[in-house]
């Protein structure tokens, strides 16, 4: 990261919440599925049903919850929202069985969604000039704690015991309380005015919908190199089992490095926009890398699946860099929290249903597959630019805050006798 600390109070202060939240995150991301597998014993059939149940459900807390934080003010929500979140992991510990398991990730999920759009407002009103860039920093930091927190993990998964596994459980509910009262450092933000007409504009506004479904596909992205690479790779390939997780500190890597740096140059939707085009094409290039890694020697698979995911990487930054931009360029000030709870539900739609794409594309299918998915990921990169257009042209500007008129020689002297009686 070109800057270890953020330049304002409170940006420091988002930025801690969200280091010590995403610790948490890696505990969870690393051998949450382990748990109730192997210490609770659910089937693994039974754990996808549930997290896909749980995602489901979560699509449209975000909205609600985003225009309750634009309405009631951003940060008391968005504590609000850790809480829950903390609480409903801590109840991990009691799901010993289906319905159980499938409340506690439910609300757990459906908190963590309800969180990211509660949080916009914070980024977009401490975020300075170009919040967009302040999201990209926060992105860094994610991928930092979630490193921590993965290699924190790995004990757990070494020890493998249900005690082992609850301490960790336990560990990440504490994670996202302590985040909580981290904010209680930070300012208040007032409630945005409510304005005139329908309550809920960002789901009347079909240029963003259009976006919302395009950056959904994309989104699928995401499950590329923790789905359908080691599965890949595992399955198809003769590379070296460690290269799973040379993958993704690779990718960690790179995100942590360049994320900030990716963002700079995209200051505007258009460009965000095209950032959306190089990241399909990236993708598209990616994609055709792997497949070929199939059937060659071990040297080099390793060759083709290391540039596949550095090509992806890259790809991952413009791809995030773009949705910053377009998700809060054009979401009205006064309705941002609504506006990123509607971005969310493509990528929360593309949670539900992205690793069982990939894996009957490229993993069922082989190596056609993944062309397949490549040629998706370059087609919603060719169309994001059209509909930025689309949604641009849709807009009116927002007006400027009219500053106070300055007072007449008169008025100010009137003002001096009311404070001083003479």
């Amino acid at each position: 990261m070109p800057k270890l600390l953020p330049d304002t109070g409170p940006q420091r202060t988002l930025a801690a919440s969200n280091f010590v939240y995403t610790v948490g995150s890696g505990l969870f991301l690393t051998a949450g599925v382990l748990y109730f597998t192997q210490a609770v014993h659910l089937p693994a059939a039974t754990v996808g049903l549930g997290l896909g149940i749980a995602g489901l459900l979560s699509l449209a807390v975000g909205i609600a919850v985003g225009h309750l934080a634009d309405r009631h003010g951003a940060r008391g929500v968005y504590t609000a929202t850790l809480v829950v979140q903390a609480v409903a992991t801590a109840g991990f510990v009691l799901a010993d069985g289906f319905w159980p398991f499938v409340v506690a990730v439910s609300t757990a999920t459906g908190a963590k969604a309800a969180g990211l759009a509660a949080r916009a407002p914070l980024i977009r009103h401490y975020g300075g000039d170009r919040p967009q860039e302040f999201r990209s920093y926060l992105r860094a930091v994610t991928n930092v704690g979630i490193s921590l927190g993965a290699l924190l993990a790995g004990w757990a998964v070494q020890v493998g015991t249900l005690d082992a596994y609850r301490i960790l459980v336990v560990g990440n509910a504490l994670a996202f309380a302590a985040a909580a009262v981290v904010l209680v450092l930070l300012p208040p933000v007032a409630p945005a005015p409510a304005s005139e007409g329908p309550r809920w504009i960002a789901l009347r506004d079909r240029p963003y919908l259009v976006l919302t479904a395009l950056d959904g596909i994309m989104a699928v992205q995401f499950k590329v190199l923790t789905v359908a690479v080691p599965l890949w790779l595992v399955g198809s390939t003769t590379a070296p089992h460690w290269l799973v997780s040379g993958a993704m500190l690779a990718n960690t890597v790179i995100v942590v490095g360049l994320q900030v740096r990716a963002s700079r140059g995209i200051d505007s939707p258009r460009a965000g926009g095209r950032a959306y085009r190089r990241a399909g094409a990236a993708f598209l290039a990616s994609c055709g890398l792997v497949s070929l890694s199939a059937g060659v020697p071990a040297w080099a698979a390793v060759a083709l699946l290391l540039t596949a995911v550095v090509v992806h990487t890259v790809g991952e930054l413009w791809h995030s860099a773009g949705g910053f931009e377009v998700s809060f360029a054009l979401a009205p000030r006064h309705a941002t929290g609504q506006y990123l709870g509607v971005f969310g539900l493509g990528a929360g739609l593309s949670e539900a249903i992205g690793p069982g794409l990939l894996i009957a594309l490229c993993i069922t299918w082989g190596r056609p597959g993944w062309f397949v998915v490549g040629a998706l990921f370059a087609l919603a990169g060719l169309l994001t630019p059209l509909a930025v257009r689309r949604a641009e042209a849709s807009r009116a500007p927002e007006p400027a805050p009219t500053p106070a008129p300055a007072p007449t020689p008169v008025t100010a002297a009137r003002r001096t006798v009311i404070r001083t009686g003479r």
